[in-house]
């Protein structure tokens, strides 16, 4: 199992799945994979599972979503992939196939489609699974939860409905490098024949304690901090699959700042957030400046940091750019959520419970206002 896979074992995770009637996930798919007879076969068993984890993650009703249930039953159920002995021949490269198949299918890539009405403004919004997972096992991502609890909603901005459309990225450094963003949002910038292109996309991660910043410029850069997978990888952001030519230092936001910080209401302050992290020539060691670049600067990291993140929020603005798209589009990082018991018994409490929710409904407004704008 990989490092992110081995955690499942731990008595948090367990419980969690115990809680959230998710545990029956990984039983149920090693049958159903245990009697596939051929590769079709498997693909098919590897997609509707999938799917339906996403489905059952997004249907958790009658209060905000908890994405610690979707992040470790899928990981179950790709742990059970990877040791998976079928009664055919296959390739390890079939397997892969098979693996990514799981990845996108229970992270929302498939459900990224909207009614086929014209008058219908068209929103994506995504999150992160949880990090951090070997300090605090329990801890959950505000921006997942965000993601589950708004697909599917129907907003209204500038006297039309908006549907919201959403999926939830990994916290891993091969997902991006392997080209997962543009796999998923870049036909809703430019769309094939019979498809119509998204009006707003919006990426969301989790930022600081108790407030909300608008991450205004994102670095071309990745830092050397581990991901869920316990690997790092730093230096500049590889380019996607099959492109060509130099990516520039940076990109910027084209969220309308100025509404959303006016109109967003909610019980945490919205910050416009200009900051980088850059090397000028001759300067010495790298400085933050809150003003954005500066001419001739190497920027090193976003207002978000040089994280997973700040790499998602890169390449969807990077897509935006290249294909000449004139709409909303940039990064909201949400405040901090914590568990807030020292006891790793305990695996939610009402402060915990609170801020979720207020995360995801002030985030349901920075979007909607942001349409408005």
């Amino acid at each position: 199992m990989t490092a992110e896979e081995s955690r499942t074992s731990f008595a948090a995770p367990q419980a969690i799945l115990r809680r959230s009637g998710f545990a029956a996930a990984a039983p149920l798919f090693a049958a159903d994979l245990a009697g596939a007879r051929d590769l079709p076969e498997a693909e098919g068993v590897v997609a509707s599972h999938g799917r339906r984890l996403w489905t059952e993650a997004v249907r958790q009703s009658d209060r905000v979503a908890d994405d610690r249930f979707l992040y470790w039953a899928r990981l179950t159920l790709t742990a059970r992939l990877r040791e998976w002995s079928p009664a055919f021949p296959l390739e390890a490269e079939q397997r892969a196939a098979l693996a990514d198949r799981l990845e996108l299918a229970s992270r929302g890539h498939d459900d990224l489609v909207f009614p086929p009405d014209d008058k219908l403004l068209r929103v994506i919004v995504t999150g992160f699974d949880p990090f951090g997972l070997d300090e605090d096992v329990r801890r959950s991502n505000p921006s997942g939860a965000a993601a589950l609890s708004l697909h599917g909603s129907v907003l209204e901005a500038r006297g039309r409905r908006a549907a919201v459309r959403t999926a939830i990225f990994p916290t891993r450094w091969r997902d991006l490098g392997a080209g997962m963003v543009e796999r998923a949002l870049g036909p809703h910038y430019s769309p094939g024949p019979g498809a119509v292109a998204a009006d707003a996309v919006i990426t969301a991660s989790q930022g600081r304690a108790g407030r909300f910043d608008l991450q205004v410029y994102n670095a071309g850069m990745r830092g050397a901090a581990p991901d869920n997978e316990r690997v790092s990888a730093p230096g500049p952001v590889p380019p996607a699959p099959g492109s060509t030519g130099p990516l520039p230092e940076w990109t910027v936001s084209t969220l309308p700042r100025r509404a959303v910080l006016a109109n967003a209401e909610g019980r945490f302050p919205v910050h416009d957030n200009t900051e980088v992290t850059e090397a000028v020539p001759g300067a010495g060691e790298p400085a933050v400046r809150a003003g954005g670049p500066t001419p001739g600067a190497r920027v090193l990291a976003g207002a978000g940091g040089d994280y997973v993140s700040n790499e998602v929020a890169y390449r969807n603005t990077l897509l935006r750019d290249a294909t000449g798209r004139d709409i909303p589009a940039g990064h909201v990082l949400t405040p901090v959520l914590e568990v807030g018991s020292p006891d790793p018994e305990v695996l939610s409490t009402p402060d915990f419970e609170r801020d979720r929710a207020d995360i995801v409904e002030q985030l349901r407004a920075i979007v909607e206002t942001a349409l408005e704008g």
